[in-house]
C-alpha cells in the first residue's frame, strides 16, 4: 500500500489523479481486490485483516484528497493566469447614464406636487375586487368595467388597472382634510401605438370639509401644471364621464406640434387629450365612510406626457430598449 500512497502524491495534474482514483478506490480497484479476499481468510484472522485493511484505506483517501485539493488549486491558478484580461488595453467612451424617459417624466410631475405639499402614497399591484373596483363606484357587472381589459388572477385578484386602489387605502388609514399623490405601475390589456400592457400613472387626490373644494380649485391647479409640464399652452376642459368622479372633464391642451392650427399628430383638431379629472362621487366617500366633505381627483399617464414632452411617435418604444433612442436622455 505504500507504493499506492507514493503513486497519489506523485500525481502532476487532476487527470492523472482522476485516474489513480479509479485505480485504487474503483469498483474494480485495487482496494476493491483486497477487501474480495476476505472470503478465503480463516474467520479468525478477518478482523485483524479487516481492521489493517480499512486503517490503510483510510490513510490512501486522506493523501488522495489531500494532493487533490493541492493540484485543484494549482490549476485553478493556472486557469485566472491564463484569462487574465489586461484591462488597460481597452478604451471605453466616457459616457454619462441619466434616468429613463419615463421616469424622469414621473420624477418631474412628483416634485411639482410635493412643492404644493401634496402627500406621496403608493400601494400594492395586485389589489382585490374591492378597492379595485367595488369602492370606486364600479359595482360587478358595471358597464364600465369592460373599459378595463383586466387581467385577472386564478386566485380572484387582479393586477391593478389604475393607482385609484391607493386613494381608496389611504382614505382608510387617514381623516381630511388632506392632499395626496400615487405614483405608480399599471397593467391593462392593450398594446397598439399608444397603450401596452403596462404603463405609468400618477393620480392625485384633494379632500377637504364640503363646501371647501371646488372645481374651480380643480381648474385652477390642471393650468397650472399643465403650463409647467408643456409652457405656453391652451387648457380646456370637455365633459365627460368617469365612474368614480362627478362631474367629470377631459382635459386638452392646445397641440404642442402645431401650436393649434391641426396636423396629423392632433387629428386636425389644434387639440391634444392629456388627462382626466373630476369631482369625487358621493359613493367613493360612501364606501371609505366619510361624510360631509367633498373633493377633486384627476389621473395622469406618464407615458403619454413623455411621449408628447419628447415628441416620441409610438409608445412601444420606450420599452423596447433601443439605445438609439434611449441614449438622447443622457
Amino acid at each position: 500500500m505504500d507504493s499506492l500512497e507514493k503513486k497519489i502524491l506523485s500525481c502532476k495534474d487532476l487527470k492523472e489523479i482522476e485516474e489513480v482514483r479509479i485505480e485504487v478506490f474503483g469498483k474494480k480497484g485495487v482496494l476493491a481486490v483486497e477487501f474480495a479476499k476476505m472470503k478465503d481468510i480463516p474467520n479468525e484472522e478477518k478482523k485483524e485483516f479487516a481492521k489493517n485493511l480499512n486503517i490503510q484505506k483510510a490513510n490512501l483517501q486522506k493523501a488522495y484528497e489531500v494532493k487533490k485539493e493541492e493540484l485543484y488549486l494549482k490549476h485553478l491558478e493556472e486557469s485566472l493566469k491564463a484569462e487574465a484580461v489586461d484591462v488597460s488595453s481597452f478604451k471605453y467612451k466616457d459616457e454619462a447614464g441619466a434616468l429613463h424617459p419615463v421616469y424622469a417624466t414621473m420624477d418631474r410631475i412628483i416634485d411639482y406636487f410635493v412643492s404644493l405639499n401634496f402627500e406621496v402614497s403608493e400601494g400594492p399591484l395586485v389589489e382585490d375586487d374591492f378597492h379595485n373596483f367595488q369602492a370606486l363606484n364600479l359595482p360587478e357587472y358595471h358597464p364600465a368595467r369592460d373599459m378595463q381589459d383586466t387581467f385577472y388572477l386564478k386566485s380572484g385578484l387582479v393586477l391593478r388597472t389604475h393607482t385609484s386602489p391607493v386613494q381608496i387605502r389611504y382614505m382608510q388609514k387617514n381623516k381630511p382634510p388632506f392632499k395626496m399623490i400615487s405614483p405608480g405601475t399599471v397593467f391593462r390589456k392593450d398594446m397598439d401605438l399608444t397603450h401596452t400592457p403596462m404603463f405609468h400613472q400618477v393620480e392625485a387626490l384633494v379632500v377637504a370639509d364640503e363646501g371647501e373644494v371646488s372645481f374651480a380649485n380643480l381648474k385652477s391647479i390642471l393650468v397650472d401644471f399643465l403650463k409647467h409640464m408643456f409652457g405656453d399652452v391652451d387648457v380646456r376642459f370637455r365633459p365627460s364621464f368617469f365612474p368614480f368622479t362627478e362631474p367629470s372633464a377631459e382635459v386638452d391642451i392646445s397641440c404642442i406640434f402645431c401650436k393649434g392650427e391641426g396636423c396629423r399628430v392632433c387629428s386636425h383638431t389644434g387639440w391634444l387629450e392629456v388627462l382626466g379629472s373630476g369631482m369625487v362621487d358621493p359613493n367613493v366617500f360612501k364606501a371609505v365612510e366619510y361624510e360631509g366633505v367633498s373633493g377633486y381627483a384627476f389621473g395622469i399617464g406618464v407615458e403619454r406626457f413623455a411621449m408628447l414632452i419628447h415628441k416620441i411617435g409610438d409608445l412601444r418604444s420606450l420599452f423596447e430598449g433601443d439605445i438609439r433612442l434611449l441614449e438622447q436622455f443622457r
